[in-house]
């Protein structure tokens, strides 16, 4: 689809059909209430109302904020497809909400037909967004930007919703690189002669079983006199059986999504160098497949890992904190950061805290989780923290290692896989670090604001909001 800004009137606009945004409190004085009090229109959130009649197509919020008009957009984009309109118009209703209706638009109207034999052709082409009235360069630059992230999450979904055996750690190697290459970026590969020499033992193991080697790709966004340098962590679990602790065939369905911590790594760098900011970005990301086979890792193994701790494992489906492990502590070798960030689908248990849309966020310093909150809230995206403590720190206690893989009780299991991993941040990074749970914001498979079926890009949104305001 094409969007584009115009400075016309949107009456002087040509296009098949007007998207109208309507609160219940302005619909009486609406040109046409007699037919949509008829249609029984109440104008209630992401409700919708064609008049095809008219050229209309009215879109219920609850109120004009950017939250609202995202959601009410991705309604409005899903119903116009199904339409045979070829072209669209709309007001803009002021340059802060902007960015909330490119996102609708974008993300609602994403589709992933790589696998469709005879995927459906749109009908609809042309979406003109009128801003007559509103300063022209900074609404130009707004739409710039928030296109810029709506595409970078569309790349990021793309990479979650692409099947296993196309996408496994050497195919995520060769997107990296196609990446760099477009994006001006540095690109180091680490291949598991290399893997070795840095004694990445956890890492090494979990992908011990595939038949496509595993690897550490380390991508690097550097402009000139950056404000501040950030590493960004994924897990890239490209696809995650559960090893020999297999999961149950249903569980087992949507593992492709495991790897959606390393697709968000790829959209936020992506969108970074994009949007030009400011910030010197450095990507890890642990591509590696938990598979099942004669050289699989055990349950009972105790593995080595780079920084030296020893780990007892008593599930092999706690795998992605093992990869995780060996990847922030070569991260925190490698560069000196100023935050150190790190994402993945860790665990169910985050699911059950916060529910399937909410990403979980741990770490020790209050007033960097504050300022994570602060950025979620305006780029849409859900978060919320969950607390460590002492007491749930003990349960990853191993009597034979150093520490336990998995907690000896099932409680508070996305907060004990958190503490597992602070377990190799390093003492002066403690303050530096947050963990990003996105177990259940980063796929769905029940459409929900602007994500549509399979994977969201959840964190690209949320991170290049913070990049971008970051002091």
């Amino acid at each position: 689809m094409n969007i584009k800004l115009s400075k016309k009137s949107i009456s002087d606009i040509k296009a098949d059909i007007t998207v109208e945004f309507l609160t219940s409190d302005k619909l009486s004085d609406h040109t046409e209430t007699k037919i949509l009090n008829q249609a029984g229109f109440k104008a209630e959130q992401d409700s919708i109302c064609f008049l095809h009649e008219r050229g209309i197509l009215a879109c219920g919020i609850d109120k004009k904020n950017n939250d609202n008009i995202r959601s009410a957009a991705a309604s409005a984009i899903k119903a116009l497809k199904s339409s045979n309109y070829k072209s669209v118009k709309l007001d803009v209703i002021s340059n802060s909400s902007l960015a909330g209706l490119i996102e609708g638009i974008v993300l609602g109207g994403y589709e992933f037909n790589d696998y469709k034999s005879k995927p459906e052709e749109i009908t609809l082409k042309n979406i003109s967004l009128c801003i007559n009235t509103l300063d022209f360069k900074k609404v130009q630059n707004t739409f710039n930007e928030a296109l810029i992230v709506a595409n970078a999450t569309c790349f990021a979904r793309d990479i979650v919703n692409t099947a296993p055996q196309e996408m496994h750690p050497q195919s995520m190697v060769y997107l990296a690189q196609l990446l760099a290459a477009d994006n001006s970026l540095e690109c180091e590969i680490l291949q598991e002669k290399d893997l070795e020499k840095e004694k990445m033992g956890a890492m090494l193991a979990v992908g011990r079983a595939s038949i496509h080697g595993s690897a550490l790709i380390h991508l690097s966004y550097k402009p000139a006199n950056p404000k501040k340098i950030i590493s960004l962590v994924g897990k890239g679990l490209t696809y995650d059986s559960g090893g020999l602790s297999l999961k149950q065939p249903a569980s087992m369905v949507t593992m492709k999504m495991d790897k959606a911590g390393a697709c968000a790594v790829l959209g936020m760098i992506k969108a970074a160098s994009e949007l030009k900011l400011d910030v010197e970005i450095h990507g890890f990301i642990g591509a590696v497949e938990n598979m099942v086979g004669g050289d699989a890792y055990k349950p009972d193994d105790v593995l080595v890992s780079r920084s030296g701790t020893t780990i007892e494992v008593r599930n092999t489906d706690a795998e992605g904190r093992l990869v995780l492990a060996d990847v922030l502590s070569y991260a925190q070798d490698k560069v000196n950061a100023d935050y150190i960030f790190d994402f993945a689908t860790l665990t169910g248990a985050c699911m059950v805290a916060l529910g399937q849309y909410t990403t979980g966020i741990m770490g020790h310093s209050s007033k960097l989780k504050d300022s994570l909150c602060k950025a979620s809230s305006k780029s849409g995206e859900l978060t919320g923290s969950l607390p460590f403590n002492r007491h749930l720190k003990k349960l990853l206690k191993s009597e034979i290692a150093d520490i336990s893989n998995v907690s000896s009780k099932p409680y508070g299991g996305a907060i004990t896989a958190g503490l597992f991993l602070d377990k190799f941040i390093k003492e002066e990074n403690k303050e530096k670090w947050l963990h990003f749970d996105i177990a259940g914001s980063a796929y769905t498979e029940t459409p929900w604001d602007c994500n549509v079926y399979g994977g969201t890009g959840a964190g690209v949104r949320l991170i290049s909001n913070f990049l971008k305001n970051i002091d």
